[in-house]
């Protein structure tokens, strides 16, 4: 049986991409505690109420079709940050999609590039899974693929700042030793560091 320690739910802002939540609770001691997360959901769709697991985002994995293949990475900037950060390309599932069609839009949108599913390989790395449960209650997943067309044009929205560049190996090393980046982003970075040229999706299958 699911444990809760919420006692009190409370919607604090109103607005159209993501709200804040105030949550009430004692802590093991007996005092009264506050706690505080951000959702993109409505307020009948956030994980306290619904406890599922249904992925919201995309963070794409996506290699060119070349003898050694290259990663497509975009420099971003962030308004959190204030700065360009390194990163896949990533974003939301809109309503009725699958990943797997989102993946194909959002690098069309971000990039240019026609992506293609790699839909074999151990299913559970594509996954759901919580991305900073610490604040918010958004669960994201990978999806796997090539990509073509590298003579396409991006269709960003005028609010995104969004550099585009395929890395090799050596380029991947050094960003992720010398630049900033997310987190999923760099583990996924280091998979393609170990990835076979030959086979570029070995490391998704059972050994």
């Amino acid at each position: 049986m699911r444990e809760s320690h919420i006692e009190s739910i409370e919607k604090q802002t109103d607005n159209k991409y993501l709200n804040m939540y105030h949550l009430g609770f004692h802590d093991r001691a007996g005092n009264p505690r506050d706690y505080y997360f951000a959702t993109r959901n409505r307020d009948d769709q956030i994980k306290i109420r619904t406890h599922e697991l249904k992925p919201e985002g995309i963070c794409i994995y996506a290699v060119t079709k070349e003898e050694h293949p290259r990663l497509a990475l975009v420099h971003e900037y962030r308004f959190p940050i204030d700065e360009y950060i390194y990163s896949l390309p990533c974003g939301l599932i809109d309503e009725g999609e699958t990943p797997g069609q989102a993946a194909v839009r959002e690098m069309k949108e971000e990039t240019g590039f026609t992506f293609h599913e790699y839909d074999k390989g151990a299913a559970y790395l594509r996954r759901p899974f919580f991305l900073a449960p610490g604040f918010s209650d958004e669960p994201g997943t990978a999806i796997f693929g090539t990509i073509d067309g590298l003579d396409g044009k991006k269709q960003n929205e005028s609010s995104e700042w969004i550099e585009v560049l395929l890395a090799d190996k050596k380029e991947v090393r050094r960003i992720l030793e010398e630049e900033k980046t997310s987190v999923r982003a760099a583990f996924l970075m280091h998979a393609f560091l170990r990835s076979d040229p030959g086979q570029p999706f070995d490391f998704l299958e059972e050994k």
